[in-house]
């Protein structure tokens, strides 16, 4: 900026400083806008060229060497693994090593115990041997840390197969759990449906305790070999932590006696669980380690891997296979077209591409294409709710969730489509469903309503991640402004559930956020939908929201979280500026009337500043969410769907503008 050099002072000069300041704003503004339209208009181009000719889009999913080094024991159990699978496997969890000899469980996080000794193991499997270099500084920073008896129970169970680990030194899970009725704490029904479905085939493995014997030894992973698993202290009986420690001790009983009649039954209860509950594509709710796990248990009851369903289930984990260039290959835990498709839609149609273009058009006919219209598990809270909404996988028919539904509803809107009454069809079933998910305190979850038990989270066995699926903000969020862009920001529901994020809403001014990392994420996804809904501009909760954005701005104009935001208050809205997570806060920034501020100008330029020469930007860092902290994503078209859809609204104005069909109150 230009400052007056004339030493004037008084009304005159103070007038001539503020007319020249004004004028470079403008240019400076000026120079930002045209930039962000070239940016926009090469982010389109990259993204149009990579939209599969069925219509959808699909981002490599990225998480963390477990997944490889899971497919890797579960083909040694099933004694199928090969040698091209082992040393492509090998090759990626080689790579994906630290200088410390660990494994991280995303970019630049620390050194994690478990994901070290499962990849460790994994390269055992691979060929490579104790005392090369690697191994040994993996196998000593693990003994460090306790060794295999201070990881994770699912690390122990994969151990256990192979007679690394004792069965009796594991937490028990029951198959009888399958017979709890609904209405009972802990039926199977009180877990989130990614953890039901981890766990209803994990009570048959449990109840086998089956060993394949081991290929080797893994003495070295142990703090001393001979006493792998030291005694813990209970915790006070009458608190929840010692009563359900008191009861592993009773079902760890009951193993030994359990009636052989039962216990078939309830093994036989579980398998025709998991059998119906396989997709059309052989998979298990669309994510790997139901698969994993249900191939597993369905083997120990005699499904030899010939038998359609086992074969099936099998093909369908290769397809969670990416093969790269150098040979090495990556399994993805999950695959997300429905997501990325409807985020590309909205991008795209955001950055100013015609609403009939044949690429929004085939995007919007795919999207069509995967609505599920048949009950799934929700209906077991929900039993007289109509179906209707999408999935985030190519095949989940069993679990729609409601973040996909609503953003999937907010891109149908965005395409003008040859059969408008089909997608006003769509629209009119999904949107009744998730009204109807909603939770009793005004908010909506992923997948469940209602379903906040606190007792799962106190199993011994469920050490690893989130096991409930109870409301967020971010879902919340999205839902809200669908509703407002279907002219129902007055509907009853939609005010609760506005009532609800203003009541979550932190100190700070930001918000908590579930499904992407963390509160940028839950912040960039609230302060739109309140605006859609008709909240001011000048409401307390969005200017907070504003001056806290304003806060955490990085030097360099961008806008980055850590993932250890989630464990530590210091990194909260502190890390490495990225593309996504700087999309997100100008997200929130445009939505709330910043538009002309010097804090969006310098994001924009920091989005256009970082953006490749082919108009994608890259992103190594993780920034979505599985579980907060313990499972981390990096969702590979988040760093191109995200800063398009900011760019595009800071050059064409917040999304539906004019659409006063959707702006209608109801």
């Amino acid at each position: 900026m230009t400052a007056t050099t004339d030493g004037s002072s008084g009304p005159a000069g103070a007038g001539a400083t503020a007319a020249s300041e004004t004028t470079d704003t403008a240019l400076e503004t000026s120079d930002v806008l045209r930039s962000a339209g070239h940016a926009a208009e090469r982010s389109v181009e990259y993204l149009l060229g990579r939209q599969d000719a069925q219509g959808w889009w699909k981002g490599d999913l990225e998480t963390n060497v477990t997944m490889d080094a899971e497919d890797l024991l579960l083909r040694q159990f099933l004694g199928i693994l090969d040698t091209q699978t082992a040393r492509a496997a090998g090759r990626f969890i080689r790579g994906e090593q630290r200088e410390d000899g660990t494994w991280a469980t995303f970019y630049r996080g620390p050194g994690e115990l478990s994901a070290t000794i499962e990849a460790y193991v994994a390269l055992r499997l691979a060929g490579d041997r104790p005392d090369d270099p690697h191994m040994a500084r993996a196998s000593a920073w693990i003994r460090d840390q306790g060794g295999i008896a201070a990881s994770r129970v699912f690390t122990r169970i994969w151990l256990a197969l192979f007679g690394w680990w004792k069965w009796d030194d594991l937490p028990e899970l029951p198959p009888e759990l399958i017979f709890l009725p609904k209405w009972l704490p802990l039926n199977i029904y009180d877990f989130g449906c990614w953890a039901r479905q981890t766990i209803v085939p994990l009570t048959v493995v449990s109840a086998k305790r089956p060993v394949r014997p081991a290929p080797f030894a893994l003495d070295e992973l142990h703090t001393d070999a001979r006493l792998p698993n030291p005694a813990k202290p209970l915790a006070p009986a009458v608190s929840w932590d010692g009563f359900f420690q008191r009861t592993d001790k009773l079902l760890h009983a009951y193993h030994k006696v359990a009636p052989r009649g039962v216990r078939r039954l309830a093994m036989n209860a579980a398998a025709r669980w998991i059998i119906e509950r396989q997709e059309n594509d052989g998979c298990w709710g669309g994510i790997q380690p139901p698969a994993v796990y249900s191939v597993i248990a369905l083997h120990l009851l005699g499904y030899d891997l010939g038998h359609p369903v086992m074969r099936a289930g099998l093909e369908s984990l290769d397809r969670f296979a990416i093969w790269r260039e150098d040979g090495a290959r990556m399994i993805e835990a999950c695959q997300s077209p429905v997501w990325d498709t409807c985020l590309a839609t909205i991008a795209l149609a955001d950055a100013g591409l015609p609403a009939d273009h044949p690429a929004l058009v085939r995007a919007a006919d795919w999207m069509l294409g995967e609505e599920i219209v048949r009950p799934g598990d929700w209906a077991v809270r929900r039993p007289g709710l109509a179906p209707g909404g999408w999935a985030f996988e190519f095949h989940n028919d069993n679990y729609p969730d409601i973040d996909d539904t609503a953003e999937v509803i907010l891109a149908l809107r965005r395409v003008r489509h040859p059969d408008p009454h089909q997608v006003d069809a769509a629209v009119a079933r999904a949107g009744r469903w998730t009204m109807g998910m909603q939770s009793k305190n005004g908010a909506w979850a992923a997948f469940d309503a209602d379903n906040t038990s606190a007792f799962p989270d106190r199993l011994p066995f469920c050490d690893f991640g989130e096991v409930i699926d109870p409301p967020s903000a971010d879902v919340t969020a999205h839902v809200v402004e669908m509703l407002a862009y279907e002219g129902r920001a007055h509907h009853p529901r939609t005010r609760r559930g506005i009532d609800w994020l203003l009541a979550e809403q932190e100190a700070s001014g930001a918000w908590f956020g579930r499904w992407g990392v963390n509160y940028v994420y839950g912040t960039g996804s609230v302060v739109p939908a309140l605006t859609a809904a008709g909240l001011p501009l000048s409401h307390p909760a969005i200017r907070r929201a504003v001056r806290w954005l304003e806060s955490v701005q990085n030097d360099d104009g961008g806008w980055g979280e850590d993932l250890r935001s989630y464990r530590e208050e210091r990194w909260i809205g502190h890390g490495a500026s990225t593309a996504s997570q700087t999309a997100w806060a100008l997200m929130a920034l445009l939505a709330a009337g910043e538009r002309e501020s010097r804090t969006v100008e310098r994001g924009v330029a920091w989005l256009t500043g970082t953006q490749q020469a082919d108009g994608s930007w890259d992103e190594p860092y993780f920034t979505g969410t599985g579980f907060p902290w313990d499972f981390s994503i990096n969702y590979h078209l988040y760093r191109q769907v995200f800063p398009l859809t900011a760019l595009g609204r800071y050059v064409h104005g917040e999304p539906f503008a004019g659409r006063a069909d959707h702006r209608k109150g109801g």
